[in-house]
């Protein structure tokens, strides 16, 4: 998991990138767990709080600049 500050340094296109892989690990650790597959379940949730900081970043630039 990146750490705030690492986000914080990215540009809006990096943060951009970074969500869309954040997006499609995410989808596959719900197909994972949807077949049994996922032992830790715990990774969904830093996922997701992981895009919600993203989402939160980008809002913030864009209505700042």
């Amino acid at each position: 998991m990146v750490k705030l500050k690492d986000l914080r340094a990215m540009t809006i296109d990096e943060l951009e990138a970074k969500l869309i892989e954040n997006k499609k690990e995410q989808f596959n650790l719900r197909i994972q767990q949807s077949t049994g597959q996922l032992q830790n379940t715990a990774v969904i949730r830093k996922v997701r709080r992981e895009i919600a900081k993203i989402n939160t970043l980008i809002a913030e630039r864009k209505k700042n600049s």
